[in-house]
């Protein structure tokens, strides 16, 4: 069982930032690629962010430049600066992790979500 718990989510003016958090735990031997996605009302879930073990990254158009993905693989966690919100970026953010598990099965694990809200 591998559980990954979000936070930092929350209610912000635009151009305003916030920093999300999402640690994983459990039967974890190692984590692969490490990633944020975000779904409107309406929309599809779409990749906003994503980051391999050995640092590298990459990012939607929309949010280059303003969002930054960063990792602590000693705590297995995965961070999301946003910075310059816009109101397009409301959205409920899902982060997600490619486990391999103690027991050297290979899955990918989501969080619950958490919400950002960004006011005009």
């Amino acid at each position: 069982q591998v559980q990954l718990v979000e936070s930092g989510g929350g209610l912000v003016q635009a151009g305003g930032s916030l920093r999300l958090s999402c640690a994983a735990s459990g039967s974890i031997f190692s984590i692969n690629a490490m990633g944020w996605y975000r779904q409107a009302p309406g929309k599809q879930r779409e990749l906003v962010a994503g980051i391999f073990s050995g640092g590298s990254t990459n990012y939607a158009n929309s949010v280059k430049g303003r969002f930054t993905i960063s990792r602590d693989n000693a705590k297995n966690t995965v961070y999301l600066q946003m910075n310059s919100l816009k109101p397009e970026d409301t959205a409920v953010y899902y982060c997600n992790a490619e486990v391999v598990s103690t027991g050297r099965a290979r899955f990918v694990s989501w969080g619950q979500g958490t919400q950002v809200t960004v006011s005009s």
